[in-house]
């Protein structure tokens, strides 16, 4: 029942409008904010700082807690061009298919691919991504020109070596096309234009 109701809420946000009022926002951040993992920041290559953080909630409950770690020199309108690390801090159990299900719905927002490069990023996800609970903490890191790679609660787990899916799949929380813009502009409050 548990697995059914995340499945059930992981579809619903991935298929929700950004016109819904309410339906993605963020709120005030995390309560106890735990400093990103040394692995995940020698990934990132460059040293990075906390820049924003927000919740998202749907429908009043929270999903998910994010945390946006830049370099000093990020730009919001080309977040592509900058190493950086989002990380999420899951509010409850979800699926690693549920999770990339969701994941390339919103990355339609942001940019056309087609059905068979459909599959392909979700194949790679679903091999990239854990399942995840209630507590644990995925980030993924942006390499740019080569792609993400994925940490759950501090250790790799895998990784998708394509800058066109990278683009895409930052664009769900720093795009502005995205569908939960409160938690996008919570998580770029500290960054220039």
């Amino acid at each position: 029942m548990r697995h059914a109701l995340a499945s059930v809420l992981a579809l619903v946000l991935a298929l929700v409008p950004a016109a819904w009022p309410g339906a993605a926002r963020a709120s005030a951040g995390p309560e106890s904010l735990q400093p990103l993992a040394s692995a995940v920041q020698a990934m990132a290559g460059a040293e990075l700082q906390l820049r924003g953080q927000g919740r998202l909630r749907f429908l009043g409950l929270g999903v998910y807690d994010a945390s946006l770690w830049t370099a000093r020199d990020f730009r919001a309108s080309r977040f592509d061009a900058h190493p950086f690390v989002l990380e999420l801090t899951y509010l409850r159990d979800f699926a690693d298919t549920d999770i990339a299900r969701a994941s390339l719905e919103q990355m339609r927002r942001h940019g056309a691919f087609d059905e068979a490069q459909a599959g392909r990023w979700q194949a790679q996800l679903v091999e990239a991504l854990p399942s995840v609970r209630k507590g644990e903490r995925l980030a993924g890191v942006h390499r740019p020109g080569r792609g993400v790679s994925f940490f759950h609660q501090g250790q790799p787990v895998g990784e998708v070596a394509d800058p066109q899916f990278a683009r895409l799949f930052f664009a769900i929380w720093l795009g502005e096309a995205t569908s939960a813009p409160a938690l996008r502009q919570a998580l770029l409050a500290g960054v220039a234009p």
